[in-house]
């Protein structure tokens, strides 16, 4: 069963990339007294997960930050050096968290895992977005289909900001 609306994240590690190499992110290091929107993309370089997806919460960042959101998070079932390339190649790194979910852990506790073995893929994430307060999923949205990101969209996450 997936996580839903007023669920707590689960205690889990991922990794992200510093200049020092992969360092090891707890779910309490990103979330505990602060506002999060969190999304979730079935992998770093694809097409929607790096046209789409992530150019959208890049361009909402501002308007995400003055909704008072401490930090956007975006996390993929991907190594940590891949992700640490997709942040710059994305010119986001600045800005969203990349976090690997490495061994798909994560994917798997909160229900979100899906395989898309039929793309060559393997065991992902679902596509989600979401926002998170103190630890709490106060918004979450589940994209029907992983080739799209409509429902998941920065565009719905900025207007349930504005809701909350």
């Amino acid at each position: 069963m997936a996580i839903g609306v007023g669920d707590r994240i689960p205690e889990a590690t991922f990794k992200s990339m510093t200049a020092e190499g992969p360092a090891n992110i707890t779910t309490s290091d990103i979330f505990s007294g602060k506002k999060v929107v969190f999304f979730g993309v079935p992998g770093a370089f694809t097409g929607t997960c790096h046209n789409q997806h992530v150019p959208g919460f890049l361009e909402n960042f501002d308007a995400m930050s003055e909704q008072g959101t401490d930090t956007i998070a975006v996390v993929s079932v991907n190594d940590p050096f891949v992700m640490g390339a997709w942040a710059e190649a994305t010119g986001a790194k600045d800005k969203l968290v990349f976090l690997s979910d490495w061994d798909g852990a994560f994917a798997r506790l909160v229900g979100l895992d899906i395989d898309l073995a039929v793309a060559g893929l393997g065991t992902r994430l679902n596509r989600f977005s979401m926002i998170v307060d103190d630890g709490v999923v106060k918004t979450l949205n589940i994209e029907p289909s992983p080739g799209e990101a409509i429902e998941t969209s920065a565009e719905k996450i900025l207007d349930a900001l504005k809701n909350l």
